[in-house]
């Protein structure tokens, strides 16, 4: 799990405290607006002002961060939030084994050198609570939680023209205007709902990953059965596994899962570490894929022997996670060749760890690598070497019902206490379908949505006026914080840009919102895994729910690419978009 988000219809998470240890909704007195006032129960100031100049929907990395850079600019904003803590996918995936596929040092509010705010990390690769801890910590540093409302979901949200402005309602029955809207609601933040028929006649417990409620839930003792393979149960899995009298994983698809590599970071690393942020953030802001490594140019066809080609996999392999991909060959997504001996290598150790031969070739994924999103693990594959583990395949013999004892297939039905659902998000533009966004001309964002993805930049699009999105359908596909930090900055510098030369409105040309939809499809459609994401269903192109639109959702020119166009874009005065005064506006 590694994105930010927040707006789940319909959550209730038990608990009374935050895992910070302060109370849900009562922060005491706080300044908003220039004005004294005691929040209520919601976080909301009695008497409060109902208008903005920018409402932000989502408190995770994303609203944190962009509140941060309005109010620097001086741009009075307010961040609306479904939880009752801040955090959006920190909040609520409190599964355990819940935690970044990203370095630490790198998962991180990346304009930490100018804040100087004091953090020591544990990991290697965070845990959930730690990085909640994190995200509550920044907040009260910032001095921003005044100006975050929270048990309240943003319920629609629709264009006044005549007033170039947005009407946006809550679930409180509220109605606040604003003259920007921003969309910080994250990239994975609505986890797909089981589908399966009978789940309310069960008669044990069942969970939702993405939904996990705020308390311990005992494993010990228990036949457990865990429906999905994929990024989030392969965290999971192998704590349920250590504890369950039986762990049953019943997989449609197999995953590659590279080794993580985990460890605690000392005081001596952690204290080097802060000494170089500088030099991280720039590595990361220069790779690909916004990690702190150095991407490799070796290119498959530079070496000469199998010898050479197994040193060099070899090594990425045991530096664990993301350098599996990133410092053996530069061409695994693009050369066929070079892809397959990165899958076959994989396989090759799956099957060294599994004891069963059997089990061993249904752990191995027969699609080329990073068709889908190939997880990091924490001794994911020695799980099934336990004999308390069940691998069941079910590509063939699916799931037909749930029923009040347990998971009934087509030729067998298996008797469990829980059942824990790891199957996955509608991903990127789900989230944002959801909340009620109408453009100028009345349609919904989720009508657009699934007739085409045309947007510029992945942060505006046509007929959605003084729009903005963080992590928005055709933004890099990279490490959340750095695409969070880049998109961030660019609409900070925007607005700052439309208030200085007095512009009220900001929209998307239609050509230039083509142009760079068509570059993400065309830069997609070169890869190797074009075809098959689709065939095995990746989240990443839309494949995992049928009704979707089937197309890739993210860009893939690399982070470094998409900040230099993004620059470009103020540099030479916004060519793409449509800037305008109220007077030159035509209702």
């Amino acid at each position: 799990m590694s994105a930010q988000g927040v707006l789940v219809p319909d959550v209730k998470v038990d608990g009374v405290n935050d895992s910070n240890g302060t109370t849900n909704g009562t922060n005491g007195i706080h300044v908003v607006n220039g004005t004294n006032g005691v929040n209520g129960a919601d976080g909301h100031k009695d008497g409060a002002d109902d208008s903005f100049d920018a409402l932000i929907i989502g408190a995770g990395f994303a609203g944190l961060r962009m509140l941060y850079e309005l109010r620097k600019r001086g741009i009075s904003a307010r961040v609306f939030d479904a939880a009752s803590g801040v955090g959006g996918t920190w909040y609520w995936n409190r599964y355990p084994g819940a935690r970044t596929d990203s370095e630490s040092w790198v998962f991180i509010f990346t304009f930490l050198e100018e804040l100087g705010m004091d953090w020591s990390w544990k990991e290697r690769y965070p845990q959930q609570p730690e990085v909640e801890q994190y995200l509550n910590k920044m907040t009260d540093y910032l001095g921003l939680r005044n100006q975050i409302t929270l048990n309240t979901r943003i319920t629609g949200a629709h264009r006044d023209e005549s007033n170039n402005t947005w009407k946006v309602s809550t679930n409180k029955d509220e109605t606040f205007t604003c003259k920007y809207l921003i969309t910080a609601a994250g990239v994975l933040a609505t986890p797909l709902k089981p589908p399966f028929a009978g789940l309310d006649s069960f008669q044990g417990e069942w969970y939702q990953t993405g939904l996990w409620p705020n308390r311990k839930i005992d494993f010990k003792g228990k036949k457990i059965g865990l429906i999905g393979t994929g990024a989030t149960a392969v965290q999971v899995a192998p704590i349920v596994a250590h504890n369950a009298e039986k762990l049953t994983m019943f997989q449609r698809t197999p995953n590659y899962v590279v080794p993580a590599r985990n460890y605690p970071i000392g005081s001596e690393q952690m204290d080097a570490i802060k000494g170089s942020y500088e030099e991280i953030c720039h590595r990361a802001r220069t790779h690909s894929m916004g990690f702190d490594i150095i991407d490799s140019k070796l290119k498959f066809e530079d070496l000469e022997n199998d010898e050479a080609i197994q040193s060099v996999l070899d090594a990425g392999w045991e530096k664990g996670g993301f350098h599996y991909f990133f410092e053996t060959f530069s061409d695994t997504l693009t050369n066929p060749k070079t892809n397959a001996v990165a899958s076959e290598y994989v396989r090759k150790k799956i099957r060294a760890i599994v004891d069963d031969k059997e089990k061993a070739e249904l752990l191995c994924p027969t699609y080329p690598i990073f068709s889908k999103r190939p997880p990091a693990g924490h001794n994911y594959y020695s799980i099934f070497n336990r004999p308390n583990v069940e691998l069941v395949n079910i590509k063939n013999d699916p799931i037909e019902e749930i029923t009040p004892k347990g998971v009934k297939l087509g030729s067998k039905e298996y008797e469990f206490d829980m059942i824990i659902f790891a199957l996955g998000f509608d991903a990127v533009t789900g989230t944002l379908g959801n909340i009620g966004i109408h453009g100028s001309n009345g349609e919904s964002l989720a009508d657009v949505f699934k007739r085409e993805l045309t947007t510029s930049y992945g942060v505006t699009l046509p007929g959605f006026p003084n729009m903005f999105m963080i992590f928005g359908p055709q933004v890099p596909f990279a490490n959340g914080p750095m695409v969070i930090d880049t998109v961030a900055d660019w609409i900070g510098k925007t607005i700052s840009y439309l208030e200085k030369h007095h512009y009220d409105r900001i929209e998307s040309k239609q050509e230039a919102a083509e142009k760079w939809s068509h570059q993400v499809n065309h830069l997609f459609a070169q890869t190797v895994v074009a075809q098959s994401a689709m065939d095995v269903k990746s989240w990443y192109v839309g494949a995992n729910i049928e009704s979707k639109l089937h197309r890739t959702l993210l860009y893939f020119g690399g982070i470094p690419t998409y900040i230099n166009v993004l620059n470009k874009e103020i540099e030479d005065g916004y060519p793409g978009h449509i800037l305008s005064s109220p007077k030159e506006i035509v209702v």
